[in-house]
C-alpha cells in the first residue's frame, strides 16, 4: 500500500508539475532575448538544453521525494515494513518517469516560439490526451485501426489493444511499477489492477492475466517493454529538440 501510493501520487502530480515548472524553460528566454546573452557565454546550445533538463528534473524531484519520505514513514506506522528492494525499484523508475516528463516538456519549450503555444501544447497533448483521456482513447484508436468494438468489461485477447494502453508515459510507468510490486501486468494503477485480477471480479481495467492464457501472452506485452517505451519518450523528443535548437536561428 505504501509503495503503491507513491505510484499513484507520481502519476497524478508529476505531469502537472513538469508542465507548470518547465514549459517556459527555453521559449521564455528566447522571447525575452536573454537567451542571446546566455549564448554569448562559453556554453554550447546542447549544454544549455541539458542544463535546463537536469535543473528542472532536480528541482521537481527534491520536494517530491521529500514528500515521499514522509509518506513512507506514515506508511510504515500504518501498514508495517515492506520490501526495501521493491521500494528502491519503484523510486528509481519514478525518477526515470519524472525525467521523461521533463524531457518532453523541455523539448516542446525548445521547439515552439511562444510561451502560450508551449503551455497549450503541453496541457492538451501531454496532460489531457496522454494522461487523462488516454484510457478511453485507446479503445477508439483500436476500433479505427481494426474495426473491432471493445467492451472493456470483457476485452478481447488482442495484443495490440493492450500495447496501445501502455504507450503513454504513465501507462509505461504503471506497467513497470506494477511489475515491481507484483500487482499484475497492466497499465493501470496497482489498486485497480489488484481488484481486476481477483476471482469473480470484473472491472474496466485491461489486465493481461484476465484476458490471456499464460501461454498466449505476446512477448511485447512483457512488463520490461515499459522501460523501452519510457526510454523512447525521454530520448526522442530531446534529440529532436537538440537538433532543432542547435541549427535554428534566434529571432
Amino acid at each position: 500500500m505504501t509503495i503503491g501510493f507513491i505510484q499513484y501520487s507520481s502519476e497524478l502530480l508529476f505531469p502537472l508539475a513538469a508542465v507548470i515548472l518547465g514549459y517556459r524553460a527555453i521559449v521564455a528566454e528566447q522571447v525575452s532575448g536573454s537567451l542571446k546573452f546566455i549564448l554569448s557565454l562559453p556554453l554550447t546550445r546542447g549544454e544549455i538544453l541539458l542544463g535546463k533538463f537536469v535543473g528542472r528534473t532536480i528541482g521537481i524531484a527534491i520536494p517530491c521525494f521529500l514528500a515521499f519520505g514522509i509518506i513512507t514513514v506514515i506508511g510504515i506506522l500504518q501498514y508495517g515494513l515492506f520490501s526495501p528492494l521493491r521500494y528502491l525499484g519503484v523510486l528509481v523508475i519514478t525518477l526515470l518517469y519524472l525525467a521523461v516528463l521533463v524531457s518532453v516538456v523541455t523539448s516542446i519549450s525548445t521547439l515552439v516560439n511562444r510561451t502560450a503555444t508551449a503551455a497549450a501544447t503541453l496541457f492538451i497533448g501531454l496532460i489531457l490526451i496522454f494522461e487523462i483521456a488516454w484510457e478511453e482513447l485507446v479503445t477508439v484508436f483500436y476500433y479505427l485501426m481494426t474495426g473491432i468494438q471493445v467492451n472493456r468489461l470483457d476485452p478481447p485477447p488482442e495484443g495490440g489493444l493492450f500495447l496501445l494502453e501502455r504507450l503513454s508515459p504513465s501507462g509505461a510507468y504503471n506497467t513497470i511499477t506494477n511489475w515491481i510490486l507484483d500487482a499484475g501486468n497492466s497499465a493501470s494503477i496497482h489498486s485497480q489492477v489488484l481488484t481486476e485480477i481477483q476471482p469473480g471480479s470484473t472491472t474496466n481495467i485491461l489486465a493481461v492475466e484476465t484476458a490471456f492464457s499464460p501461454e498466449s501472452v505476446p512477448l511485447y506485452l512483457h512488463e520490461s517493454v515499459g522501460i523501452l517505451i519510457l526510454g523512447l519518450w525521454g530520448l526522442v523528443p530531446l534529440t529532436i529538440a537538440y537538433y532543432s535548437f542547435n541549427k535554428g536561428d534566434l529571432e
